[in-house]
């Protein structure tokens, strides 16, 4: 094999399942030393290109070579040994085994019968060694953080298979400081001749790390792209299969009227709680985005817990239309016309087992009293307005929610703290772990709702979203609001500033 042809090459792959053709005669490459992004939008046919290429389905046609021998893996073990390791967003480790015992865990050394810990450690060190890691591996995983965890696991699965890793999501709980240590990670096995698939929804992430990306959508091949040659406007615009001037979004300094022009909702006046985050004022008014930055652990989710009753403050106070309001518990959030879309979707949000329509009219039901149900057919109506207003793709309100995309998750989470008219809606990480396309329709949704009057706290980690949304922002650091920018004063540069030097 010459050094120029791909280590990986698939060619007119398809895989159909009842009623969806998941991909069609699609063209996929990967070359020694090369970092390459796999992009497109929920359904693209990411995940089922990965299956097919790591045993979890088998072609309905096509072909899969690796360094130019045809392959035919019928399991993920399979695909370990032909050279091919994934490593997904959610670590699969044991926590209560050692480091050493993770790495090897499947394949323990023995001698005479007996586990050999001599070897196994010494093994471990060599394999985090590649890595340029030094971690004690007689310690508990769990005793690391979880960026470390990620990297015993890409540690374990660089030495089972050097040839090709798969990093699915790898970021999405990181850190700013995790993430450029795993892409640390990633340029030594870039530099050592392995080749990377990442695949991830963080545009930011794409550009500083990938030196190619393939774009699927809709189960076809959209293209491969030289990162350097393509702008973040270019890449969505395929993605999507839009035009550029579709994809644009006005930022709201452009769109709407200064804030400071806007009638005052509330005005928070050195709200705190010993150990979560230090009094604080801040004030809301009427119909304005005001973004909350701050990197991961910097107090925003602390901050929107005390604001919707869910923390309980041990020090000031909020007024409401100028007069004071306790919000010491979620109902007298709901009370007071506040709503809150929590982080964790999956956990803290939806109801999986629920159907669309009855995850939807949960806080409109919960507002009225357990006593007093609302009808079905009001529920339907409900339902059925908001599936039309936000676009939420689902054939039907009785279809379970775990069933659709995140996108249209997140979507009828809005769509339930809507039913009952808010006057103030927070969101924490809207856009988290959702597609490019779904992305832009929640950040197109946060500026409609502004626009009816709706003040809006957004909490979001990547920082062109905070931008590109809000006409404020308020900045956290280590559990403190350092300062505020607004207007002109809102762009990337300026809010990294703040956060690195703190308060000026």
């Amino acid at each position: 094999m010459a050094e120029t042809d791909p280590i990986l090459s698939m060619r007119k792959v398809s895989k159909s399942f009842p009623g969806v053709n998941a991909l069609d005669k699609v063209d996929f490459s990967l070359r020694k030393g090369e970092i390459r992004a796999l992009m497109g939008e929920n359904g693209a046919g990411k995940s089922t290109l990965i299956k097919l290429m790591t045993g979890v389905y088998e072609l309905d046609e096509g072909q899969i070579f690796l360094e130019g021998r045809e392959i035919h893996p019928h399991s993920p073990h399979e695909a370990q040994q032909s050279g091919i390791s994934t490593v997904y967003q959610e670590v699969n480790l044991i926590p209560t085994l050692t480091v050493a015992e993770n790495i090897f865990v499947g394949r323990q050394p023995t001698n005479l019968g007996a586990l050999d810990w001599k070897k196994m450690n010494s093994g471990a060190v060599t394999a985090l060694d590649r890595l340029n890691l030094e971690l004690n591996v007689r310690r508990q995983l769990s005793d690391y953080s979880l960026a470390i965890q990620q990297m015993v696991a890409i540690a374990r699965a660089v030495d089972i298979s050097a040839k090709i890793l798969i990093l699915d999501e790898p970021t999405s709980s990181l850190a700013v400081d995790e993430v450029e240590q795993l892409f640390a990670v990633m340029r030594i096995l870039r530099g050592q001749g392995m080749g990377i698939i990442f695949v991830t929804h963080f545009l930011d992430q794409v550009f500083t790390i990938a030196d190619e990306i393939t774009v699927l959508r809709n189960g076809h091949l959209v293209g491969d792209f030289r990162t350097a040659s393509l702008t973040r406007m270019e890449l969505i615009a395929n993605m999507m299969g839009k035009t550029l001037k579709e994809v644009e979004i006005k930022s709201l300094q452009e769109s709407a009227d200064s804030s400071s022009d806007r009638e005052t909702l509330a005005e928070i006046k050195g709200l705190g709680k010993t150990g979560s985050i230090e009094p604080f004022d801040m004030t809301l008014k009427k119909g304005e985005v005001l973004g909350l930055a701050g990197l991961l652990g910097a107090g925003r989710t602390e901050i929107a817990e005390l604001l919707f009753g869910i923390a309980k403050p041990d020090r000031g106070e909020i007024r409401i239309d100028g007069k004071p309001r306790a919000i010491s518990s979620p109902g007298k959030a709901i009370d007071a016309g506040f709503a809150f879309c929590p982080e964790d979707r999956k956990t803290q949000g939806i109801i999986g087992e629920l159907t669309v329509r009855e995850n939807i009219f949960l806080a409109l039901q919960a507002s009225k009293g357990w006593l007093r149900l609302i009808p079905r057919k009001t529920q339907e109506s409900i339902a059925s307005d908001y599936i039309a207003m936000l676009g939420i793709s689902t054939p039907n309100a009785d279809k379970k929610i775990k069933e659709l995309s995140g996108g249209n998750q997140q979507k009828a989470m809005v769509a339930r703290w809507l039913a009952i008219d808010p006057r103030f809606l927070i969101l924490d990480e809207p856009t988290r772990g959702i597609d490019v396309g779904a992305k832009m329709e929640i950040q197109k949704l946060i500026l409609s709702l502004s626009r009816q009057g709706i003040s809006i706290l957004f909490i979001s980690s990547e920082l062109s979203e905070v931008v590109r949304c809000a006409s404020r922002v308020a900045i956290l650091r280590d559990h403190v609001k350092i300062g505020e920018l607004t207007g002109e004063r809102i762009d990337e540069n300026s809010i990294m500033r703040y956060i690195a030097e703190g308060a000026r």
